[in-house]
């Protein structure tokens, strides 16, 4: 009875704590799965989940499956509901609670006021990630086709590096006044799109002539929600490896069958501790810097159990970690060597700040 019982432990999966039967079908398991240390994890049991929100359904808040109830009443005890980081005491999270809830971006009339001095910003020479966003109109003889109206560009401080309306290429048919605020003589003497992307360009290369992707050091990381939406309306191209793109990041997204978007409205409430797009007009300065600020949040996360940074030109998303001609040798490791061995299928933004990992 103790043998099976210590067999079919051997079988349990370090990451996610699931049973198998056969050593086969757990190592079949992580292959497929994708288990890594930079998961999100429970600060409790160490469980590794594949998002936030399934580590907030673990935790047993606002949750949607069952929670574990262990973690659930650790958490409830001693848990942040903004980073979901477990502290030793109350008095630690009295203590952190303060710097992890953030206030919301400077009203849009504030905004405004500083748009025509910081758009004249120099762009050359900037360092960092900058993040975009875009305020959509409607096009089209039923006014659903988005094009862009209006267009905004931050920086890692918050400080908008670029901000104009935009004139579209094609008629507005519908100005979606009540939530854009736009009016038709707010573009009738704005840039034209392609001059809008220019001035993104610029941004995005620190004023180089020509597109310098094969080098970091060229180019700037960009941050957005949605970011293929924007790109497109401002008819630009951008490489996968320099965006960061908050509705896509797997830690970010919703739990489900398969991964899904979660609105930034949601994420900046979930994760950042305030509200926009809450009523009235939207100004892209809200959206850039909400994205701008989880970018940043999960930038910052140590994953303190990892052993070093993967060696240029490694793709951790590309590796094979567990080809099938070594099923035998596989099968004798256990499952924490497994988990060691094993990659991520996306690139963790911790890997963005050469201070850690």
């Amino acid at each position: 009875m103790d043998n099976s019982s210590d067999a079919h432990s051997r079988h349990r999966c370090a990451a996610c704590y699931r049973q198998f039967n056969r050593m086969e079908h757990l190592v079949e398991h992580m292959r497929t799965s994708h288990h890594s240390l930079h998961e999100p994890r429970c600060g409790v049991c160490g469980k590794h989940c594949r998002s936030l929100d399934a580590l907030r359904d673990h935790l047993g808040f606002g949750a949607s499956l069952p929670s574990k109830p262990a973690c659930a009443a650790a958490f409830q005890a001693h848990g942040c509901p903004l980073c979901l980081a477990v502290f030793p005491a109350s008095a630690a999270v009295r203590a952190h609670r303060p710097t992890c809830k953030l206030s919301g971006a400077p009203h849009p009339s504030s905004v405004q006021s500083l748009t025509r001095s910081m758009s004249r910003v120099g762009a050359r020479g900037g360092r960092g990630a900058v993040a975009l966003g875009c305020k959509m109109v409607g096009g089209g003889s039923d006014g659903t086709l988005d094009v862009c109206a209006r267009v905004c560009v931050v920086d890692e401080h918050e400080t908008i590096l670029y901000e104009s309306f935009v004139k579209p290429l094609i008629p507005v048919t519908h100005y979606r006044y009540e939530t854009t605020g736009i009016r038709p003589e707010h573009l009738r003497d704005a840039p034209t799109v392609k001059q809008a992307m220019r001035r993104v360009q610029d941004i995005l290369l620190n004023g180089e002539e020509s597109y310098s992707y094969s080098s970091r050091g060229a180019a700037r990381l960009l941050v957005g929600h949605g970011l293929e939406h924007d790109l497109d309306a401002l008819g630009m191209d951008y490489p996968a490896h320099l965006k960061r793109d908050t509705a896509t990041y797997p830690p970010l997204m919703k739990t489900s069958a398969r991964l899904m978007s979660n609105s930034l409205r949601y994420l900046t409430r979930s994760c950042l501790g305030y509200d926009i797009q809450t009523g009235g007009h939207h100004h892209p300065y809200d959206d850039c810097v909400a994205a701008m600020r989880l970018y940043k949040r999960m930038r910052a996360i140590s994953h303190l159990h990892l052993h070093g940074r993967p060696k240029d030109g490694d793709d951790e998303s590309t590796a094979k970690a567990f080809p099938a001609w070594r099923q035998r040798e596989l099968e004798r490791m256990s499952p924490e060597e497994l988990l060691a061995m094993s990659q991520p299928d996306y690139r963790c933004w911790c890997l963005d700040d050469d201070r850690r990992c």
